[in-house]
């Protein structure tokens, strides 16, 4: 596995928790971040969805394949950006751009792993 399969498989295994927190305890979650609880299912649906996109990411990163590594960069940099932007408008504590600052420095890790593959 070359290092930005790595960084995927990193970055999938924490989607994978993320998901599985939101879809079986998903008051905690939301919680932590400052958000009321909920009894709507839209928060497990979207635990659904991270799940998904952690079969995609850790998918992506068993067959090698860089050209999805690559278009997570600016899609998980964009992450930060919102998360922190939702901060400053007051629509959820700081918490929230701690989970973006994650996104952030994966989405780095990934691109250093692929400029260094390339070279």
């Amino acid at each position: 596995m070359n290092k930005s399969s790595t960084s995927l498989t990193v970055f999938g295994v924490y989607l994978l928790g993320m998901g599985f927190g939101l879809v079986f305890m998903p008051n905690t979650l939301i919680g932590i971040l400052g958000l009321p609880p909920t009894d709507e299912v839209w928060i497990r649906v979207l635990g659904v969805v991270t799940l998904v996109l952690a079969y995609y990411y850790i998918q992506a990163a068993r067959t090698n394949l860089r050209t999805f590594a690559s278009w997570t960069v600016p899609a998980r940099i964009l992450v930060f950006f919102f998360f922190t932007g939702f901060v400053l408008a007051g629509w959820v504590g700081p918490v929230m751009s701690a989970l973006g600052a994650i996104d952030l420095v994966g989405a780095l890790w990934t691109a250093w792993a692929l400029r260094k593959e390339k070279s």
